[in-house]
This record gives C-alpha cells, sequence and structure tokens, in this order.
C-alpha cells in the first residue's frame, strides 16, 4: 500500500495508514535545498536525519528522489531516498543517533555494542583487512525499530560522531577504494520503521540479508576444532604434528577435526606439500586419524611472485586480479620477501583453476576439508579491476571466492563474506588478541557475535580460544574465561591447549567442552531454525523483549536461541558480575529460579562458574 502523502508549505508529511496513527515522517526542505527528517512517535517527534548537506536537489546536475510505500502485513513504513550525480559529486546525508540504542555496520577490531559508543571517520563500507572488517553489511538498526539498508551500488563511507556530533553519516564518493571508471555517483538507500527492532530486523531478513540455506557439519557443532596455529604458528613439521595429535589424543578431549595450518607448502601459492618437512604427509595424515581425528588445511587466495611456475603460469593466464594500472603485485601478511597476486574469482577459468588444484590436493592426500582464510577485498592491488558491474566493484571478488570454495562442502570454514548470508558454512570471526578488552581482546568475543548475527552471518565460528597468541601466551584465568564465552556460541576452537596450564584447568576445560557437546543438538536446532526463518542463532538479550531499555543496552551476555542466556565473565580478577535478565522465568544450574526482569547484582561466579539459565515456559 502507497503511503498518504500531503504537502505543508515546504513540508512534506508521510503518515502511514494505521489504526493510531501514531508514527510518521516528515521531511521539511531548508534554504540549501538539503532537507531535515523528523520522525514522529507516540512520545513525540525526534529529529532524525539531515539529507543533502553536500549536494542540493536544486543542483542542476543531480536527481534526487523519494519514494515511500506502507508494509500492510507487517506495519512497517518506508522512505526510500536515491541521490544521482556525475563521478565528482558527493552526497552526504547524516542521521542522529538520539539517545536510542544503534546496532549494526562493520566487523571490527574496537568492536563496540551498541555501535553509538563508537567513533570511526569516513570509513569506506567493504569487506577489508583493515579493523577485521571482513564482514561488511549495508545495515543499522535501532532500538526504536528504524533500520537503515543502504543499496550495493553506492560506493559508500560511513562516518561516527566526527562529520556531526552524534551522528551517523553516510558518504557517498567515488574515490579509492572504489573504482575512478565508475560513470557517475549514487546514494541510495531504504529507511524503515516498525514498532519495535526485533520486527524490523526480521524484515530485514526478508527483503535484504537472506538467510542460510544449511547448516554446517554436525560433529564441528558438536566438537572443538584443534588448530595448529597459535600454538605453532609457521613452525610445523612431521614431527610436531604426530606429537600435537597424539597429546590431544591422550588426554581424551573430543575433536572435530584437526587443523594443519600456515605453514606447509613449498611457497605460498604452489597447493603442493614440502617435503623437506612433510617428507610422508599422506602417512602422516592416515595415522592422525587413526588417533579418530578428521584431517583438515589452511588455504588462501595468493600466489607469491617467487613461488613458480604457478604464479607465472596465473599471470600468464589472466587468472590474477590486475589494478587500474595493469599491475598484479598487492600485499599479505605472508609476502616473505616476495609480492604477492590474489586469485581473481571474478573470472570462472581462474576460480576453476583454483578448485581443482585443491581438489587435487584433497584427492592426493585424502584430506576431509579445508579453512579457507582471507578473501577481503582489499586484499587485491589497489584500485582492482573485476569482471562485473563497475557499480558493484569491489565487492565482486569477496562474493566470487567464498561462493567458489562454499562448493567444498559443510566443513570449510571462511571468514570474509559481502552480501553471501545464504552459505550453509561456519564464518569465523578474523582473529582475536590475546587480551581482555575492546582492543581486539574477549570482551570483543561477544560484541562480534553479536553483530555477525545481525549482519545475518549466525553461523560463527569464533576464533581460537585465549586468542592467537601474537602479543603474549594466555594466562590461566584468560583462557578459562574466554572458553566459557564460548560454550553457548556455535563451535568451539583449540589451538593453546588446557594443559598448558595445571590440572584445575584441564579439568575445568573439560567440564565446559562437555556442556557444550550437551547442547550440540540444541544448537543445531537453532541453526535449523535460522535456516527455516532468518533468526539469529546468537540473538541479544532483547529479542525475547524488544521495548526493554535495560536489555536494549547490555553488550556482554547473547542468547542461544530463546531458551539460553550465557552471561561470561569478561573482566580480568573478577570472581562476580550483574547480570540483566529479560522478562520470563530463568533457571540457574543450581535449581534457583529467578523471574525477569531483574538485575542480579555481584552474581557469584569464580573462576570455575560459567553464569547462565534456561528460559522455563
Amino acid at each position: 500500500m502507497q503511503w498518504l502523502l500531503f504537502l505543508a508549505g515546504a513540508t512534506l508529511a508521510l503518515a502511514a495508514p494505521q489504526k493510531d496513527h501514531t508514527r510518521g515522517i516528515s521531511i521539511t526542505q531548508d534554504e540549501k535545498g538539503g532537507y531535515s527528517f523528523t520522525v514522529t512517535r507516540a512520545n513525540g517527534e525526534q529529529k532524525l536525519g539531515q539529507l543533502g548537506r553536500r549536494s542540493s536537489a536544486e543542483d542542476n546536475d543531480v536527481t534526487f528522489e523519494m519514494t515511500t510505500s506502507y508494509d500492510e502485513e507487517n506495519g512497517g513504513t518506508r522512505v526510500s531516498v536515491r541521490w544521482d550525480g556525475p563521478p565528482d559529486r558527493v552526497f552526504e546525508d547524516c542521521f542522529d543517533f538520539g539517545d536510542l540504542q544503534w546496532y549494526g555496520g562493520p566487523e571490527q577490531k574496537d568492536q563496540q555494542w551498541p555501535i553509538q559508543k563508537s567513533k570511526i571517520e569516513k570509513y569506506s563500507i567493504i569487506s577489508k583487512e583493515a579493523d577485521n572488517a571482513a564482514i561488511s553489511e549495508r545495515y543499522w538498526l535501532n532500538s526504536e525499530g528504524l533500520y537503515i539498508y543502504v543499496h550495493p551500488e553506492v560506493p559508500l563511507f560511513v562516518d561516527h560522531h566526527k562529520i556531526l556530533e552524534n551522528h551517523i553519516c553516510f558518504v557517498a564518493e567515488v574515490a579509492d577504494p572504489y573504482s575512478t571508471k565508475r560513470t557517475h555517483n549514487v546514494l541510495k538507500y531504504d529507511i524503515w520503521q516498525f514498532d519495535d527492532p526485533k520486527t524490523a530486523h526480521m524484515h530485514a531478513v526478508k527483503t535484504y540479508l537472506g538467510k542460510p540455506s544449511g547448516i554446517p557439519d554436525y560433529r564441528m557443532i558438536q566438537y572443538p576444532v584443534w588448530s595448529t596455529w597459535a600454538r605453532y604458528s609457521r613452525e610445523i613439521d612431521q614431527n610436531s604434528l604426530w606429537e600435537f595429535a597424539n597429546e590431544i589424543a591422550n588426554t581424551g578431549f573430543p575433536n572435530a577435526q584437526f587443523e594443519i595450518d600456515d605453514l606447509w607448502e613449498i611457497c605460498y601459492g604452489s597447493l603442493t606439500v614440502d617435503e623437506r618437512k612433510l617428507p610422508e604427509f599422506k602417512k602422516l595424515i592416515q595415522d592422525i586419524k587413526g588417533l579418530g581425528f578428521r584431517v583438515t588445511i589452511w588455504v588462501h587466495p595468493f600466489i607469491n611472485k617467487d613461488c613458480e611456475p604457478w604464479y607465472s603460469e596465473a599471470l600468464g593466464k589472466g587468472f590474477l586480479v590486475l589494478n587500474e594500472n595493469g599491475s598484479p603485485d598487492s600485499t599479505w601478511w605472508n609476502n616473505n620477501g616476495s609480492v604477492p597476486g590474489y586469485i581473481d574469482f571474478t573470472n570462472p577459468d581462474a576460480a576453476e583453476w583454483y578448485s581443482s588444484r585443491i581438489k587435487n590436493l584433497i584427492e592426493t592426500y585424502d584430506i576431509d576439508s579445508l579453512k579457507f582464510d582471507a578473501g577481503e577485498s582489499s586484499w587485491s592491488p589497489q584500485i582492482p579491476v573485476q569482471n562485473g558491474d563497475i557499480d558493484l566493484h569491489p565487492g565482486h571478488i569477496v562474493r566470487d571466492y567464498v561462493r567458489t570454495v562454499a562448493e567444498f562442502g559443510p566443513m570449510i570454514e571462511i571468514r570474509a563474506g559481502m552480501r553471501t548470508q545464504d552459505l550453509p558454512v561456519f564464518v569465523r570471526m578474523v582473529d582475536k588478541d590475546t587480551l581482555w578488552g575492546f582492543d581486539n581482546g574477549l570482551a570483543t568475543l561477544v560484541t562480534t557475535l553479536l553483530t555477525m548475527n545481525l549482519n545475518g552471518y549466525p553461523l560463527v565460528l569464533p576464533d581460537m580460544i585465549g586468542g592467537n597468541g601474537y602479543n603474549e601466551k594466555p594466562s590461566k584465568e584468560l583462557f578459562i574465561r574466554w572458553l566459557q564465552a564460548n560454550v553457548f556460541m556455535p563451535t568451539l576452537q583449540y589451538s593453546f591447549v588446557p594443559w598448558d596450564h595445571d590440572n584445575e584447568t584441564v579439568e575445568i576445560c573439560r567440564r565446559y567442552t562437555q556442556l557444550h557437546a550437551d547442547f550440540a543438538d540444541e544448537i543445531a536446532a537453532v541453526m535449523e531454525e535460522a535456516v527455516a526463518s532468518g533468526a539469529p542463532v546468537n540473538p541479544p538479550i532483547w529479542w525475547l523483549d524488544p521495548t526493554d531499555q535495560d536489555a536494549l543496552a547490555v553488550w556482554d551476555e547473547f542468547l542461544l536461541g530463546e531458551r539460553v542466556l550465557a552471561a561470561p565473565v569478561l573482566t580480568e580478577g573478577a570472581v562476580s558480575r550483574d547480570i540483566y535478565l529479560p522478562r520470563g522465568n530463568w533457571r540457574a544450574p543450581d535449581g534457583t529460579l529467578h523471574t525477569g526482569p531483574v538485575w542480579l547484582r555481584d552474581y557469584p561466579a569464580p573462576l570455575d562458574t560459567l553464569p547462565y539459565f534456561l528460559l522455563e515456559k
């Protein structure tokens, strides 16, 4: 149904055709040709935004369009805005955070939740290495049930607080990292208003974000992945791999698989085993399988220039991404004194060449599955030339890479995504540091989980327990608290191990590894619900009462489906914490029943305790 429109002077007022008429939007043109955007609710008016801050609808070379509609089924009202002009035009529309909570936006190292607490300055919304922004979607939601979706053809930058204090600003500019060959500039987005954020989010899933088409491998859900990366880095060989597998097996801890990470290749991109380090690799894999493991291996989309003859073959066949100057030279974290090229997955022949080599590796060594690293568009030589619609650059390479590798089945993991929420595979959080705080430490494990779920990626593989140890190895306390925070997430991943510490650590970790396994059927069922409806696997706690103002602000708790609430300890030295329970009857593991909404102040949580609660019907 169309909105009812009427003009009052220079003001366009939009009232939704609802019985109570409690919501509406008015847009007032100012003397400079821009617009003020005001939302009317039952409790009054709020000036939400300023449109046309850098370009005016009065400019001869600018097209400004606004369309409106009403979703009668879901009770939502929509305003669609489109600015269009020549490529040297810049469009900038800003929206007031107000005193509301806001969610969404890209994955970040400093992953704040809600996001109005973060400060970012003219930040390109692409999948990129900087700031861990591997998952980068153009969707923002607030606590009043309003959401904004910016369309993928926009060369988008986002700003929190810098352009305008307490505002989020959307800037469309044809500038790095977007292609200079664009023939026009566009800022196009839809604003939807619903009664609450849960209704709004489910509408966004249905309308824009999409949902998984299946669930990952069940054994990966149930039992931990054991990776060589944090423990050994690149210092792996035949003996260390065999010793590590035996260590794990001898402790009696269960496993989903044994993951052989970096560095097993002759050179990066060869996909050829270095027999100097791994002289009997096929036999080693069979021996590890004999201990009860499946075996997976780490791969990536790069070929270093000194990795011959594979680099020259890829370059000669046009299988590497080139920049606008015709160079394939890029960079990644394993340059190793060389210069990498990035395989051009937007070229179907290049994607098939890569896939066929992966298949040969799997078949030669009887490898069960793969960890596909990287995939962000920023690894391309800048500014990249890709096949496909120029107005969707540089996102093509991300989409085509992860869609290519997703064909290898439900045991794989990826870490990058743009408009790929439908893939039925685990999406790994980018590496976390062995720290406690919001500096990419334990605190961001929960906030990243929530952000990925609300971006439409509910099949989350958290990073390794204890972090990657780039700064230092995890302490006993951090290691245990990290595992506890993971328990009600979709899966576990070890690399540092419990027996690095003491017997108490081993027994605590054994107990929580088993607790996760005990809930595996429930996790899988919640994943199936995500496939069916698009609901998050790990929603924020306000999901159970999206009008609860306390719940809307909580960042350090999360749900599994709509029955389990986890409140892990995320602060060093803490042996208690405040916990908020939304409405309902909540049963603690000791049998105590708490009726929400309620704050449990200084709830006891010694080192061996993970606070969690089950909702009783």
